[in-house]
Parts: structure tokens; sequence; C-alpha cells
């Protein structure tokens, strides 16, 4: 075999330094399929060398969590002997090279990260960040993206429940695809990945291999260059129709006790689950290379063990189970074979045609691997780097219901009838909820519900870190709270570019710090998640980097889905409250400064951890006693837009009276104050004794108005907008670009 060259070291994404300590590992020069092994087990995306370090800061215990932060997903106790187990993943470079692919077969990894733990999958949702809409190659992306999603999804047979979606320029060299899956489990039925049983068998199910995906983890660890194009093989192709069967046959073999081990093969493939079952087993493996399913004619070892191509397991079963679980994988017409054993070596061996073709000691691949304490800078630091204008003086609104229509119709508040009108949102029956604060889907053949959503506000990441990272854990318990859900747990997706960079580094580190904060207060640990590192790109022209953002999956539990709330219950007549502390008018990094001024501008708001906690707590507590008919969090926009928005889902009108009269009318309309929900009520005292208090006070309830007519309207202020306006509005963005 020949030489490992500079050249072909550099080629495999990894430093000379960290070529010294492959042959300090091994002793020896490696070989092409050890040196491609080392390639994708210490790449960003497999290694998370650059933000290990500071991921073990973040809190992931609490009672009902049964499995936190390590295995292929998270997972909580729902109560009943059930659990919940979930995780996001991020897709992103795959999806801006081939982007249906590579969504399709985000959604399908996501999957078999849920269902490899014995979980049926109940539910999907999605985080996407787009670039700017008038971007020559954005339609085309986003088309190509819902198209992957929905077409995999739908044929799954997964509803896909929540979601949000964004455009900012920051994102027109690098699109984010964040996708997340939910699934039930019986909580005495998990199943884990660590390889144990020495001489038990290693059997590899699902599809064939191919070349289809080699080295798309280092691929996903490395910032874009001018060869985007070119790196189209290394995005996988999926089907859905076979993970439906994998699913099932799986689930199947769970059913019985043949499983010791099972991992599915993700990124990096059969590297990364071989490596993972035996490192988590504290044992070696043994895999002989000829016995592999392939598609191809003439595939090598190395190609074998960096495909990613999908719809692929491995498991370890017990000694004489074989045939049994072959039985059951050949009736679902899927690929069975047992290719290789556990070992006691601590090594991983392959044979290939009577010859071993790779000999690595385990440690220094995985537990081992480069962990790297990057420069960064502080808060200070980072904040003189950033150079976000202060708010300074604001023009004043001339007519806040023009600014009203032209934030409904922007792409960030435009309706997304045209992206979740190609999900399929209600496949198996138990869809409850779609498009209000959050996906609720209920627990099939019990009162139970989950609750699901996105959340992430990049704009105020960008301009502090530290708070951004509060304000994205506590939109999303916020949003499990409006629905009536108990929050439970958090998975994450933390977006970010070049680590190497100390700004950038600062954005992850502070946001972090930020979220554990977050996290710690609400008890809302944190218990899967994924990180996507190099999110930049230089074929934009001078290195374009995402805006910072640490994409927040929350999952929370409704008791009785008889009393989910949702955003469009209101009746005419109904009283309608804010509840939270006095209204600021924070305008910092609003979305009304920037759409209505073009100004990204100011500090984002501040996030009171306490207020969020206990007022969470008391709307959670007004819903449970049935004294409220519609919430909605008051979050993008502020309080007419989150007032809008419930016009516009109840088909009702509201009238707002201003009771805030030492702010600007405009300050009042689209402030983004933190921890608020607008409220309708037919009972202001009943609300406001569910509701509590906060440190010993009542907690802020405001009279804000009444439900009724056909228009939305600040009383005061001599604001007047009908519904149908709002509408056209909301509607017009979608429909015109994509028609156009």
């Amino acid at each position: 075999m020949s030489a490992i060259t500079p050249e072909i070291v550099e080629q495999h994404g990894l430093s000379p330094e960290e070529y010294e300590r492959v042959l300090h590992a091994l002793g020896r020069e490696p070989n092409l399929v050890e040196l491609g092994i080392f390639s994708v087990m210490w790449s960003e995306h497999c290694s998370y060398k650059s933000s290990r370090l500071h991921l073990k800061k973040l809190p992931t215990e609490a009672p009902w969590v049964i499995c936190g932060p390590g295995e292929n997903a998270g997972v909580i106790d729902i109560g009943d002997g059930q659990a919940a187990i979930f995780k996001m993943e991020s897709h992103n470079h795959p999806s801006y090279i081939e982007p249906y692919q590579g969504a399709a077969t985000g959604v399908g990894g996501i999957l078999r990260d849920v269902f490899t733990m014995g979980a049926r999958p109940i539910a999907n949702a999605n985080a996407l960040r787009f670039g700017r809409p008038e971007h020559p190659k954005m339609k085309h992306l986003v088309k190509g993206v819902v198209a992957g999603i929905g077409g995999y999804g739908n044929c799954v047979g997964v509803p896909t429940v929540a979601g949000e979606t964004n455009f900012h320029p920051a994102y027109d060299g690098n699109i984010l695809v964040n996708a997340m899956t939910v699934g039930v489990a019986d909580a005495d039925k998990i199943f884990y990945s660590a390889a144990t049983g020495v001489g038990n068998p290693i059997v590899y199910v699902g599809s064939k291999t191919g070349r289809d995906g080699i080295h798309g983890a280092t691929m996903a660890s490395a910032d874009f260059g001018e060869d985007a194009e070119a790196k189209r093989p290394t995005v996988q192709v999926g089907d859905p129709f076979t993970e439906k069967l994998l699913i099932e046959a799986c689930l199947e073999l769970m059913a019985t006790d043949a499983i010791v081990a099972i991992q599915d093969m993700g990124a990096a493939g059969l590297t990364s689950s071989s490596v993972e079952m035996a490192t988590n087993g504290k044992a070696g493996i043994r895999l002989v290379m000829d016995n592999v399913p392939c598609r191809e004619e003439g595939m090598t070892p190395y190609e074998m063990m960096l495909s990613e191509s999908q719809e692929r397991m491995l498991m370890v079963l017990k000694p004489g189970k074989e045939p049994m679980a072959e039985a059951i994988f050949k009736k679902w017409e899927l690929d069975f074979a047992v290719i290789g054993e556990v070992t006691d070596t601590g090594h991983m061996v392959l044979e290939w045609q009577g010859e071993v073709v790779c000999d690595i000691p385990l440690g220094p691949l995985a537990a081992d691997a480069p962990l790297y304490d990057r420069p960064y800078l502080s808060k200070e630091e980072y904040k003189a780097w950033a150079q976000v204008k202060p708010l300074g003086d604001i023009p004043q609104s001339t007519d806040i219901g023009a600014d009203l229509l032209k934030l409904m119709a922007s792409p960030a508040l435009a309706s997304k009838r045209w992206i979740y009108e190609q999900y399929d949102r209600q496949v198996g029956g138990d869809t409850l909820q779609t498009g209000g604060d959050a996906g609720v889907v209920r627990v099939h053949g019990t009162k139970k519900a989950l609750a699901i959503t996105t959340d992430c506000t990049p704009r105020y990441v960008y301009a502090d870190p530290y708070e951004g990272g509060k304000q994205a854990i506590a939109e999303a318990y916020r949003n499990l709270c409006a629905v009536g859900a108990r929050p439970l747990a958090v998975t994450n997706c933390l977006n970010f570019a070049n680590p190497q960079r100390p700004e950038i580094m600062a954005q992850l580190v502070h946001a972090l710090e930020g979220m554990g904060e977050a996290c710690r207060a609400l008890d809302f640990p944190i218990v899967s998640g994924n990180v996507s590192l190099y999110n930049e790109s230089k074929a934009t022209g001078g290195g374009s980097a995402i805006l910072p953002t640490p994409a927040i999956g929350g999952v929370g539990l409704i008791d009785d889905y008889a009393k989910m709330m949702t955003l469009n219950g209101m009746q005419e007549g109904d009283e309608v409250y804010i509840v939270g502390r006095d209204l600021v008018g924070q305008l910092g990094q609003s979305l009304w400064l920037r759409e209505v001024c073009g100004r990204e501008h100011g500090p984002p708001p501040p996030v009171d951890l306490s207020d969020e906690l206990a007022i969470g707590t008391g709307i959670r507590r007004a819903i449970e006693k049935g004294v409220v008919s519609a919430i909605h969090d008051i979050s993008d926009g502020g309080l007419l837009v989150a007032a809008a928005e419930m016009s516009l889902a109840a088909g009702i009108g509201m009238g707002i009276e201003n009771y805030n009269d030492h702010l600007a009318d405009f300050a009042f309309a689209f402030g983004e104050d933190q921890g608020r929900y607008l409220v309708t009520t037919n009972s202001f005292v009943e609300l406001c004794e569910a509701i509590g208090e906060i440190r010993g006070e009542k907690v802020p309830v405001h009279f804000a108005g009444f439900v009724g007519g056909t228009s939305l309207r600040i009383v005061d202020a001599g604001v007047h907008v009908e519904l149908s306006d709002l509408r056209a509005a909301n509607e017009r963005f979608f429909r015109e670009w994509m028609e156009g």
C-alpha cells in the first residue's frame, strides 16, 4: 500500500499535529484504511474536539431523565412505564450541496437515532435557516429542502408537527437544516449501544453499502470553498420506504431477547457505529469486510468503512439468535449479514481477503480523541469585535398599522403554509396541534400528549451570545407552557462557524453559558444534541459566517390532552390580558427595528429567569384550571404581532387598549420584552387566582382589551387594521416568491 504523504493527510482533514498523534497511537505509519478511520473519528462532526470541553458544563440530569447525552438520543420518563426518546441533528452542508437528498437523509438519520433505542417515532420537527430570498440559489434550496423533509417523513409515516423557518443574509452560503424526532418506548425496553460479551456476533442489517456519502463527516467538519458542487458525491441518498421496513424489523426483533446492543450507521457509517459500540462496551471488535453487503462491484475496505449509505444498522446479538434475527429481516426484505464478533482486545481489527487491513487501539479513536481548549474572546472583547451599534435615537413610527402589515408580510413572519402543506401532519392519527406555539402529539392509547417546539433567535445570539443563549432556552420553555405542557428536557443543535476563530469560539462558549444557566434555573436539562461547526463559506466572497444559531428542541408533557391550550380558542367578548412584568418596550435587535427601520442595532432584550419560571408555572396552572380560552407567547414582533397571530388563527378581531402611558405607541406595540404571554379569558378574578405570585408578589396581569370585531385595533393609538388585509399580507410572500 502506498506511503501516506502530507498531501494525503491534508485531504483527510487532519492537521500535521494530529497526524503525529496518529503515529504515536499506532507506533507506526497507518495504512490508508486506518488513516481514513482516524480522519472521520477525529472530525469535528464525530469527536466534538472543539466543543466537548464546554458541553460538559451543561446540566443533563433530573429525576425524570433516564439517559442523557452520550447515547443515540436522550430518554426521559413520561410516567406509566413509558419514556420519550428524542434528539435533534444537523444536515447543513449536505443540504446546501444537494438540498433534496441532504434534507431527506437528515430526517432519515434522526429517525434512526430514535428507533435504534427501541422507540417508535411519533413526531418530527425541524429548524431551517436560509439566506436572502433574492439570492439566486435560495429558491432552489428552499424548494429542495422542504420537498426532501416532506418526501422522507411522509413516506415513513411520521408526522411533522413543529418547526421554524428564518431568512437572513448570513445564511446565503451556508443554510441550516436541523431535524428533530421524538419517539415513545416502554421505559423497561430501552436499547443501548454498548457492545459486550466476548464472541457475541456482530450483525449488519438494512440496505447494502454503496459509495455514496464517503467522507460526509469530514466534509461536514470544514467550511465551504469554491468547490461546493464538487462535493456532491459526499451527500448520501435516502430511501424512506426501506427506512419504514427497517423500523418495523428492528421493533419486531426488539420485542425478543436477542439484542445485546444496537447502533445506527450515521455520520462515518460503519466506522463510527462499530467504534462507538466497542468503546461504550469497553471491548474490542473484529470485522470481516468480505461479509459486508455491498451494492457496487469492487468496493474496498476503505470505501466500506467510510460510506454513509443510508438505512443501515449494526447490532450485537446473543449467540444462537442469528437465525431468528435473519428470518425477521429477510421477511422485511432487508439485508442481514454476520460481519464480525466482539473481542476483548480493545482494538478494532478489520480483515479482508484473509489479511488484516486495519488494527487500531480503540482508545485513541474515541475516548482519547483530540480535545481542544480553543482561544475565545471575553464577553467585553466579543462586544468590541461584534461592533453592534447602540440603539441610539430610534425613528418614530408614522403608521403603526402599516408597520404591522409590513412585519406580517416579511419572510420572518409570513405564513409558512406553503411549507407545512407539503408535510403530512396527521399521519398516525395522534396529532393534536400544529402551527401554534408548540406541536402536540397524543401518546397513543393514553390521555397524555407530548408537546414539541424548536426555538432560537440568532440575531439575539450574535448581539450578545450569553443573553441569546438564555433566551433560546427560555423561548422553548415558554412555548411549551403556552400549550399547557410541563417542560421536561431539551435537545439542541449548536450551529456555529469556524471555531478556530476566537470570536466564533466566544459565541459558542458564551451561548452555552447562557443556555446552561437557563436550563438550571428552569429545571429543563439537556439530554441530547449535536454540534455543527464550520458553517461558513468562502464561496460568497470574504468568508461568510452564519449567525450563531444554537437551535433548541424542547419537549414537554401534558397529563390530559383534553386540557391542551391553543392560540385560536378565544371567543367574542373575551377579555385580553398581558401576563408578565411591566412593559419596557425593548426594541434592541427587534424585528420591527430590522424590517421597518433597516437596523440591527442595540442589545437583545434581557431574560429574567426567575420570572420565566414563576410566570410559566402560573400560566400552566391557569390552563389546568380551565380559566383561559387562548394563549400565545409574545416574542418576535412583540405584542401587536402576537395579537395579530391570535386573531388570524381564530378568525376574530381584537381591540387593544394602551395601558403603558409612559411608552411610545410603537415601543408598546413592537417591543420584544421577554417572559410575557397574551391571554384571553372571561374571568379576570379566576385568572389572577390561578396564576399566583412571583417572589411573594402577585404575577402582573395587565388588562389589554377585548376580543371582537373584524379588525385588530390599538384603541388609544388610532390603529385599525382589518383581518382581511392582515391575512392577505401574511399569505403573500411565499405565494409570490414561489410563483414568481
